[in-house]
């Protein structure tokens, strides 16, 4: 994945009055951390920055931000929206180095349906997981895994290992081999079981999302 450069600025002030204050001036406040070095509040640009945002994949996006002639190579992990609005709030980045392994959510691509036998009877793609948390090296995070449909039929599970990963990078989730799709039965949708499998990994993911903010907080401690 390209690595993007964006401007930025130190926020010598810090605290809600500060960052209602960069808003206020069309910035968005922004955190660096991590790498067991000193958080630094900065604030970028806001129509720079939504254009950004707008990007596919923006929580395995690297970014060097540039500010006052130096780098700081990151990644975002934390983007607080307003509720109504959708505007950027507040980021938070975490750092980064050419020997750091991250966890990213990849994006799954499903190639290949006209060739699928299961979608050609009537079958329905039952995707289970959009998105793959995957441990990568930090200087080399895909953009998408991609799972081939064709001869697949009615029944068939896809499983994480049936899919061909990027060099370096494995699930996060080691101890089963989860279910990312299924190609589900043309009557009344999903199976009891499918329907069963899709709860439980979403489950899942609920706790790997919260498991991982709070391994990203030890990490600025």
């Amino acid at each position: 994945m390209e690595t993007i450069d964006i401007e930025a600025n130190f926020r010598e002030k810090v605290g809600k009055g500060s960052a209602r204050f960069a808003r206020r001036n069309g910035l968005v406040p922004a955190v660096i951390y991590g790498n067991k070095e000193k958080a630094i509040s900065i604030s970028l640009d806001s129509k720079n920055w939504k254009q950004l945002i707008q990007k596919p994949g923006i929580f395995g996006q690297l970014l060097n931000i540039n500010i006052d002639k130096e780098k700081y190579f990151v990644l975002p992990r934390d983007i607080q929206l307003h509720p109504v609005t959708e505007e950027t709030l507040h980021v938070d980045f975490l750092r980064v180095t050419s020997n750091s392994t991250v966890n990213v959510g990849i994006l799954v691509e499903f190639i290949n349906e006209d060739k699928c036998t299961g979608l050609k009877l009537g079958g329905v793609l039952n995707v289970v997981r959009s998105q793959v948390e995957l441990k990568c090296p930090a200087t080399s995070i895909p953009e998408k895994i991609t799972v081939d449909l064709e001869g697949l039929n009615v029944g068939d599970t896809i499983h994480i290992s049936s899919i061909s990963l990027p060099d370096g990078c494995v699930p996060t989730i080691a101890d089963r081999d989860f279910t990312v799709a299924t190609i589900a039965s043309p009557r009344g949708g999903m199976s009891d079981e499918e329907e069963q499998t899709t709860e439980e990994e979403t489950t899942t993911d609920d706790e790997t999302t919260e498991s991982q903010k709070e391994e990203d907080k030890k990490e600025g401690e």
